[in-house]
């Protein structure tokens, strides 16, 4: 059966085949009727859009892909200052994911591949589709980056494997870490070694499986040593950043005013303990003397900030370089079964938590 080419999707959704073409390639110049139909036309026929169709009837591009959101909001502020300040705090975001990319990099060179990167979900997710779907051999996708519906679709043609969260699509490559395990031992630590008993969650967004599953652990940790057990953070992150981890440093010392406040804050990232340890520096607030602060990744950042942050490490390069390799095998023998693998983490003990 051949595979469905750009004018079948053009005849079932009814429209030109420039029109289809202008939804993948400036999706905001079509109106959304028009570009929702065509989308549709596209999920049920198994369409990838191609930026090389020879390249991906072969599959023989010499490209893996990897997708992964833009945390940007651009919309979010105005003006320079902001802007730069934007800036600063995304280059923060994207530590996680550069060092994925340096993982696969370097994988696939040793395999004689290149890498092509999608960063952007300007457009929406079809959009990143179309960058990168038709100019690969495969690729890797960072949970909730992009619909399943759509992974459903394009995994017909080319192999996927999803990076992080729970296995949401059986029949795909998956790979995480042991994030519940590792925030459970970090919270034992706080609780068994450092006496700790008042302390508080900064989650991430609902919508991040990371976060959640580290949530869980911390939970496991409270339920084991008798202590109250939230069904919610005490505050949630609106994006994983320094800039949300100062907001919510402060949103918890004026929430404690008046009274005890907690011995502990667990971040449920890197970056946001990073901006806490800067809020609390700046409120006078001594740490880990006065608080402790933990934080969750292992970024190269956590090692020089000051105090040196306790964090739990996860093997952020490993986790590119085994995508790749699951990738390659993919390629060799598309019918192996499908593998999921989970990578341990450590909990690493510094100062910001009392043991540096």
């Amino acid at each position: 059966m051949s595979a469905p080419t750009v004018y079948d999707v053009a005849e079932r959704s009814g429209v030109s085949i420039a029109t289809v073409s202008r939804v993948y390639r400036n999706p905001d110049s079509v109106r959304a009727e028009t570009r929702d139909r065509v989308l549709d036309a596209a999920r049920a026929l198994g369409y990838v859009p191609s930026g090389n169709a020879r390249g991906l009837a072969s599959r023989t591009t010499g490209v893996l892909g990897l997708c992964f959101p833009d945390y940007a909001d651009p919309d979010a502020e105005t003006g320079a200052e902001a802007e730069a300040e934007a800036e600063a705090d995304d280059s923060a975001v994207m530590l996680y994911s550069d060092q994925i990319i340096r993982g696969m990099e370097r994988a696939a060179r040793r395999h004689g591949y290149a890498l092509l990167i999608a960063a952007s979900l300007v457009g929406g997710p079809e959009s990143l589709v179309a960058k990168v779907a038709g100019r690969v051999d495969g690729f890797a996708v960072l949970a909730k980056t992009v619909p399943t519906e759509d992974l459903e679709v394009i995994s017909r043609r080319l192999p996927i494997v999803m990076l992080a969260g729970p296995r949401e699509i059986d029949h795909l490559d998956h790979i995480e870490v042991a994030n519940s395990g590792g925030e459970r031992e970090l919270a034992r630590h706080l609780i068994r070694d450092h006496g700790l008993r008042r302390l508080a969650f900064v989650g991430g967004e609902r919508e991040s499986p990371d976060a959640q599953a580290r949530f869980r652990g911390y939970q496991e940790a409270c339920r084991e040593a008798g202590l109250p057990v939230a069904d919610e953070p005490d505050l949630r992150a609106e994006m994983m950043t320094q800039a949300e981890g100062e907001r919510t440093a402060d949103a918890l010392l004026d929430r404690a005013a008046g009274r005890e406040r907690p011995e502990a804050i667990l971040f449920a990232n890197d970056q946001m303990a990073i901006g806490a340890l800067h809020a609390l520096e700046r409120r006078g607030v001594r740490v880990p003397d006065d608080i402790a602060v933990t934080g969750f990744d292992g970024i190269p950042l956590s090692r020089i900030v000051r105090p040196s942050l306790t964090t739990v490490r996860q093997p952020m390069r490993r986790l590119g370089e085994e995508a790749v390799e699951l990738l390659i095998h993919r390629l060799a023998d598309p019918t192996r079964a499908p593998v999921s693998l989970m990578l341990p983490v450590s909990v690493t003990r510094r100062s910001s938590c009392g043991c540096g």
